[in-house]
């Protein structure tokens, strides 16, 4: 087992202060938006025999285990991280695996360099993804009824989103919501300049249902993505409550505390509300185009008292325990890799005593229990 020493990286959406307030840390004033836990090249979590992805690569087997190394390859299949939102993420979606293979294939062979600000596809890998509520959580998440879409622009006023309005009415629903982000993502800069100008006054003026929008105009002014979100379901988490976004789902982000854990990938294209690339005829190929009731996820308890969240893919598995103060040990040992983090209270895994924000490394088949009082995610794969 290894103590995981994280990065924190310094986004610009990131919160100040509620992942220093989780660490029991004092604030540095500077935005601290994930904090990555895993094995990704990017910013492998270090531990005192070495960074995590070093550990794996020089024996993947003894780390990973035979399951897990069969079905995913010698790298950890997940990445884990306490994710901060203090303002507004990019409007997103991911693609699926055959989707990431072919277009990193493309792109290699145009020689088109990873670090590119143009290049799309970073790795051969899809990137399916759980957010999991620490505080409350607010997101845009999957396409609303085009029907709901209009009445919410038509509410505002504006002149010039009465085009969009009439579209979101026509039939089938799926080529209304495409002809509308198509619309949307290659219209005029200066006109939907105006347009997105003229949006956040009425959001502003109006408030209720209209203000995640005014927010977004006054972090994104002129970006198309304020109306595109217009399109979004929002949705609203408790502490415990989580969300699963496939491929193919557009989402933001807005604001909140959370445990989000994804497939090991970085493959993001992205649809607004940021000053970087955007890809439309890739960005159109990707999304799906149909409303989406989502459904918010609340864990299943086992009678070992782990609770799970359920998902339909294998690369990941989270859940996790919340432990009363004199509670009996928990035998948590796995055949397959888990990281253990602590967001409550004080637990400890095996000998090592776990604070909120702390978390190990435990190599597949090493004997583990919990035990202490508070709340533990396990992070691990399904093989």
């Amino acid at each position: 087992m290894d103590r995981l020493v994280n990065t924190v990286r310094p986004y610009a959406w990131g919160s100040t202060t509620a992942i220093p307030e989780l660490l029991g840390i004092a604030p540095t004033g500077e935005p601290q938006a994930e904090m990555w836990m895993g094995a990704h090249p990017g910013a492998p979590s270090r531990t005192e025999r070495g960074a995590l992805n070093e550990l794996i690569a020089a024996d993947p087997v003894r780390e990973l285990g035979e399951r897990t190394v069969e079905k995913f390859g010698p790298r950890l299949p997940f990445l884990l991280k306490l994710l901060a939102a203090g303002a507004p993420l990019s409007l997103q979606v991911h693609p699926d695996l055959a989707q990431a293979k072919a277009g990193y294939a493309a792109e290699e062979a145009a020689g088109i360099p990873v670090d590119a600000p143009h290049r799309t596809y970073k790795d051969a890998n899809h990137k399916p993804e759980l957010i999991c509520a620490l505080t409350p959580f607010d997101g845009l998440c999957g396409f609303r009824n085009p029907v709901e879409a209009a009445d919410l622009m038509a509410a505002l006023g504006v002149d010039s989103l009465k085009p969009y309005v009439d579209l979101l009415h026509a039939h089938p629903e799926e080529a209304a919501l495409r002809e509308v982000l198509t619309a949307l993502l290659t219209a005029d800069r200066e006109e939907m300049a105006h347009t997105v100008a003229e949006t956040h006054a009425a959001a502003d003026r109006l408030g209720g249902d209209h203000t995640p929008y005014a927010t977004l105009a006054h972090h994104f002014p002129g970006d198309p993505g304020v109306i595109a979100a217009m399109l979004l379901n929002r949705v609203r988490l408790q502490p415990g409550e989580a969300l699963y976004l496939g491929a193919g789902v557009p989402h933001a982000y807005l604001e909140g505390l959370g445990v989000e854990i994804m497939a090991n990938s970085d493959n993001v294209l992205r649809c607004g509300l940021t000053p970087k690339h955007v890809d439309v005829p890739e960005l159109l190929r990707i999304v799906r185009f149909e409303p989406t009731e989502l459904a918010v996820l609340r864990p299943e308890a086992s009678p070992s008292g782990e609770e799970v969240y359920e998902t339909p893919i294998d690369e990941f598995r989270l859940s996790r325990y919340v432990r009363a103060e004199g509670a009996a040990p928990t035998d948590v040992t796995a055949p397959t890799p888990q990281i253990l983090l602590a967001v409550a209270g004080r637990t400890r895994a095996g000998e090592v005593t776990l604070s909120p924000g702390e978390s190990v490394f435990v190599p597949a088949g090493e004997s583990m229990e919990l035990t202490g009082a508070g709340t533990v995610f396990r992070a691990t794969v399904v093989a």
